[in-house]
């Protein structure tokens, strides 16, 4: 290979690795924000009878997803 060439891909390939980095710092960052913004949600009043509707509601839509599922493998037809 030319030199020139092995020069473009050397520069091509510390790019992506900037590239790569940034995104591993941009994803700490979203770690850290969504940690704090749990942290803030869980000192509020009333987190705790959220949390058990969102429990409850969650269940229940997991009952409505079992029973379509069973309903489907009956009747032999399967939607994705």
């Amino acid at each position: 290979m030319k030199e020139s060439t092995l020069i473009e891909m050397q520069k091509k390939q510390d790019q992506l690795v900037m590239v790569v980095n940034k995104l591993a710092e941009e994803l700490s960052n979203l770690k850290d924000l969504s940690i704090g913004t749990f942290e803030l949600l869980k000192r509020m009043e009333g987190y705790d009878t959220a949390l058990v509707k969102l429990q409850e509601w969650h269940e229940t839509k997991r009952q409505e997803e079992l029973a379509d599922i069973r309903a489907q493998s009956q009747s032999g037809t399967f939607e994705t």
